[in-house]
Formats: structure tokens, C-alpha cells, sequence
């Protein structure tokens, strides 16, 4: 099973739950002399990084790749990780890795006939918790508070939202504001869903004394956590923060790799580790992250709010732990979900079943990429 190509896609496309504005991610697509093809993405987020990676990919990582035995995933991830070392463990490279890591294990299940969750240690779950996701609008209660109500109809039984849709309108920066509109939201979706907010911590709207206030003020609406009160990087700010509330604090999703997810875990200042396996070194970087996760007794959920393959790599990791919560999941049709892919994933009373389907259970759609590709 060697590898015979790689290629890197840089795609950008609307994001009908951001109003449309236009995001981005990087595709890996991995084939093999036999012809099988494993794909792989990376949240790359933004139109220089998506570049960026597409020469990382090509020209950095491709050439340690090709020739290679496909189905010797961690060797080939070693070999990724001794390469980036200087320019990129918690940067760029590090999406790179990502898409490319999570192409191999695609590549593996399909060789092998086994869904990747089979592969990672066994399957523990049959479904997973779809943890319904979208952008608060702090300036349109009414039309965020449907939002709520579209997803308590739709059977979610975890809703989240957060951040705003402008950035002089965002969740965190008005306490009253923030009170009236989660108390509007529990009063909408009932006691029985599970709610999270989500604050954009490295805008820096709270400092440790704010948080604390913003924490105790919200806890009459039981909130199954808080997530990124605090800048990323403000590790003992976390651990004042969680040491004086009630609420669990939910953060992590900015972090690289697992040295970076070690110093968080380490901190004592977390509840719930958000990991994205399109940024943290791919479905490898995401299992090691999960046994440091698990020998510390916390949980995690996955921040996964970009295609439908970072959807399949969270979903085969979830189902083989019993510490994970929950992974985002986009409540509307969107181009990277329901595009990209011939079989997308539908939700059925707020979970996603693990299919059967080898490697990671979804068909990319090589016509849609190249409907997005720039560059």
C-alpha cells in the first residue's frame, strides 16, 4: 500500500451560519499506488493559512510521504512531527499534519475494510451526542431565540451558541445583555436540553474577577459549561476562575498538539477540553490528547464547525472513549457538510450514528472541490 500522490485544496465557500461570510479549510487527498484515496482536512480558517498549507502539504511533507507504506499511520506521523519541528509544532505546519494524518487513517480503513473507530481501539459507542452549534445575534434576540426553538423541534438535546455575528456585538461584552438573552434561551428550550455558551476568550472582554461575576450571575440557567471565559493562554487565570465557580469551564479549542494540551490539562483550570482534530495534529494528535484527558478524569467535546471529514474523524474518536460529551454539529445545510460529501451526516434525536462505512464513513465529492478550490 504505498503512497503514490498527495495533493493539497484549498477551498473557500459561504458559511450560511455566519451570515454567509466566507471561510476556510484545506483538503489532503492521499492515494495510493492500489488506488485507494483517503481525505483528510484542516481548519485552516483563513485565505493565506489555507495557502500556506497547500505548500506545506505539496512541497514540505509529500516528499516524506510518497513511497511509503500508507497503513504504518503513526510511523508516518513521527516522520511528519520530526520534520515541522522548527517552523511549526504549534503553527501552520500543524495544519498540515492535521489533514494529511487524518487522509492516512481513511486510507487505512478502507484498505483494511474497518471503520477508523475500529482501528483507534475499538468502537464503545454505536452514536454520539451532535451537539447542535450556531452564532449568537446579540442584536436580533427574536431571531436567535428561533434559532433555539428550530433545534428544541429538531430533538438536539445539547445546543450551544456564542460569540456574535459582529464584533462590537458580542456575547460577554454586556451583563445585562448576556443575562436577559441566556434566560430568554432557557425559558425557549426547557429544563430537559443541556445549554453551553461559548465567550470569545482572546478578545479579552473578561479578566479573572469579571469572570467570576459572569459565572455565578448565569448559574440559576444550569449551564453544562462556559466556554473560553478566559484568553487560551491564560493558564493560571483558568485555574483562579474554576477554583471559585460552580459552572464547569470548557476550553482548549485553540490549542496545537500535546505538549500544549499537557501544560492546559496540567493547569487544573478545565473541566471540558474542546479538541479539534482539523488543527491539533489530526486524529493522532487528538487520541494521545484523549489519554492525557482520561487519566485526569475530565471530559472532552469536540470543536468540530467546519466539513463533514472533521465531523467522521470526531465521531470515530468520541466512539471510543466514554470520557466525551458531545462534538459540534452545524444545525443547518451548509457547503462543507452537505456539499462536499454524497453522504452526509444527519442527526436523529441530537446524535450521529457511527457507521460501518470503512475508514472514515463519508465520499468526498471531487466535483465540489473543485467548485471551492482557490488559489
Amino acid at each position: 500500500m504505498k503512497i503514490k500522490k498527495i495533493e493539497a485544496f484549498p477551498l473557500a465557500y459561504p458559511e450560511p451560519h455566519y451570515k454567509g461570510i466566507e471561510r476556510y479549510i484545506t483538503l489532503a487527498r492521499v492515494e495510493t499506488e492500489d488506488g485507494v484515496v483517503g481525505w483528510g482536512e484542516c481548519i485552516s480558517q483563513f485565505r493565506e493559512a489555507a495557502l500556506a498549507t497547500k505548500i506545506i502539504i505539496e512541497q514540505g511533507l509529500a516528499p516524506l510521504l510518497i513511497g511509503e507504506d500508507a497503513i504504518d499511520v503513526d510511523r508516518l506521523w513521527h516522520r511528519m512531527q520530526s520534520r515541522i519541528w522548527w517552523y511549526g509544532p504549534e503553527g501552520i505546519a500543524a495544519f498540515g499534519v492535521s489533514a494529511l494524518d487524518m487522509a492516512l487513517w481513511d486510507v487505512k480503513g478502507k484498505t483494511l475494510g474497518l471503520p477508523v473507530c475500529r482501528l483507534l481501539g475499538g468502537q464503545l459507542h454505536d452514536k454520539v451526542v451532535a451537539m447542535a452549534s450556531f452564532i449568537f445575534d446579540m442584536e436580533d434576540f427574536d431571531w436567535t431565540l428561533n434559532e433555539f426553538r428550530f433545534l428544541r423541534e429538531q430533538g438536539y438535546q445539547v445546543v450551544k451558541a456564542g460569540w456574535g455575528m459582529r464584533p462590537e456585538a458580542l456575547f460577554g461584552q454586556n451583563r445585562q445583555r448576556d443575562i436577559e438573552i441566556v434566560r430568554l434561551v432557557r425559558e425557549v428550550i426547557g429544563d430537559e436540553l443541556e445549554l453551553i455558551v461559548d465567550t470569545p476568550g482572546h478578545h479579552r472582554l473578561w479578566d479573572v474577577p469579571t469572570a467570576i461575576q459572569r459565572f455565578r450571575d448565569l448559574e440559576p440557567y444550569r449551564l453544562r459549561w462556559i466556554e473560553q471565559p478566559l484568553p487560551p493562554e491564560d493558564l493560571e487565570g483558568h485555574a483562579r476562575l474554576r477554583s471559585a465557580v460552580a459552572t464547569p469551564i470548557g476550553t482548549g479549542e485553540d490549542e496545537w498538539n500535546v505538549e500544549s494540551y499537557r501544560r492546559l490539562i496540567q493547569s487544573g483550570g478545565i473541566d471540558v477540553v474542546q479538541i479539534d482534530p482539523g488543527r491539533c495534529h489530526g486524529i493522532t494528535g487528538s487520541l494521545h490528547v484523549i489519554k492525557l484527558i482520561e487519566a485526569e478524569s475530565l471530559e472532552f467535546s469536540f470543536h468540530t464547525w467546519s466539513s463533514a471529514l472533521n465531523t467522521a474523524a470526531s465521531l470515530h474518536l468520541l466512539a471510543g472513549s466514554i470520557h466525551g460529551v458531545a462534538m459540534d454539529f452545524k444545525p443547518h445545510e451548509s457547503p462543507m457538510q452537505h456539499e462536499l460529501v454524497s453522504d452526509p451526516w444527519v442527526q436523529e434525536d441530537g446524535y450521529l450514528a457511527v457507521r460501518e462505512t470503512p475508514g472514515l464513513g463519508v465520499q468526498v465529492r471531487e466535483d465540489i472541490v473543485q467548485k471551492y478550490l482557490f488559489g
